[in-house]
Parts: C-alpha cells; sequence; structure tokens
C-alpha cells in the first residue's frame, strides 16, 4: 500500500473541491447517487438549474480518480517486461504522440504509455482554461 501513495508513481491524490461551491455540491451528489444503488441513467442526468460544464467536470475528475486507483493496485503486476505493448486486446495497439516530446505516434510498454497517459490527464484537469475551479459558492436553498 505505501507503493500506491509514492509521489512518483501513478496514483495521484484526489484534486480538492472546496467545500460550499457550486462544484463540491455536485460532487457531493454524484457522490450519493453513486452509493446508493440509484439507477445510473437518472444519476448521470443534469440537476435542474445546474450548469452543464460544471456537472460533466465533476465526473470527469471523480473518474480519472477511480481510474487512478484502479490503475494503482494493478501496476505492479504490469511491467516493461510483462506488459512491453499497451494493447487493447490482440486486434488493437496504442502509440503515444504528444507532439512534445513524441512527435510521432511511438509504440511504448504499457506502463510508460499508462504514466504518460495520467500525467496528460492530470495536466488537462489543472488546467484553469479548461477545468476551472472558481465556479462561484453554492446557492443557498
Amino acid at each position: 500500500l505505501k507503493q500506491v501513495f509514492h509521489k512518483d508513481k501513478t496514483f495521484r491524490p484526489k484534486r480538492k473541491i472546496e467545500p460550499g461551491t457550486q462544484r463540491f455540491e455536485l460532487h457531493k451528489r454524484a457522490q450519493a447517487s453513486l452509493n446508493s444503488g440509484v439507477d445510473l441513467k437518472a444519476a448521470v442526468q443534469l440537476p435542474s438549474g445546474e450548469d452543464q460544464n460544471d456537472w460533466v467536470a465533476v465526473h470527469v475528475v471523480d473518474f480519472f480518480n477511480r481510474i487512478n486507483l484502479i490503475y494503482g493496485t494493478i501496476c505492479e503486476f504490469c511491467t516493461e517486461r510483462t506488459c512491453p505493448v499497451m494493447s487493447g486486446g490482440p486486434k488493437y495497439e496504442y502509440w503515444w504522440q504528444d507532439d512534445l516530446k513524441y512527435k510521432k505516434p511511438t509504440a511504448l510498454p504499457a506502463p510508460q504509455y499508462m504514466n504518460l497517459l495520467m500525467d496528460w490527464i492530470e495536466m488537462q484537469i489543472n488546467n484553469e482554461d479548461i477545468f476551472p475551479t472558481s465556479v462561484g459558492k453554492c446557492k443557498e436553498e
């Protein structure tokens, strides 16, 4: 477990959502819906009066955090030796391109691909132009 929480590994702590903000209230709704056995179709519908972009952003961040936790539990079993290719079964191979270090699609071992992918997603989530955190305070009911 110590390995999962190591700063340089693939686990990233959950992005803090400031209590009292509208996004915090949306996050609480999303969490409650996932833990209550509620119909998933109803759970993901935009609540009345809420901003669609904020609703989607909350779910994107939650999904990223959950995937990170899941990957953290299996990453020790997927090494460059045991997973030399990032694939989606025998028919699909994923190559990395980021237009920075990897200007052309490049075949990478699965752990390296996943680390680059998770870092890239985290950069997008932390980009205030894409996922602003200052969405305002919650409306009082």
